[in-house]
């Protein structure tokens, strides 16, 4: 998939996030939901589970050149451990 021309955006009609060339090298992924992110972070979340060639195909993100550095960080972090202490005890004899 060839880079987005600077100044513009397209949408991916896999995932739907838009991806937005600044002109920088950079471009910022538009997810649905909370900041925007980067072509490496949308990668380590989303398009490295695509399997088929006809989805890999339609993805605007599988160029490694254009995403960059996929880091720790850009992947989701682990669900934090939560101490919710022991159950109550239940006397089966009542």
């Amino acid at each position: 998939m060839p880079s987005i021309p600077p100044g513009s955006r397209q949408r991916c009609s896999l995932c739907l996030v838009e991806i937005e060339a600044i002109g920088s090298g950079h471009d910022v992924v538009h997810f649905s939901m909370g900041a925007p992110g980067t072509r490496a972070k949308l990668w380590a979340r989303v398009c490295q589970y695509l399997r088929s060639p006809e989805q890999c195909g339609q993805c605007l993100n599988q160029d490694a050149s254009l995403r960059g550095t996929v880091t720790s960080n850009d992947y989701y972090a682990e669900a934090p451990v939560l101490e919710l202490g022991s159950p109550p005890q239940v006397n089966p004899l009542g």
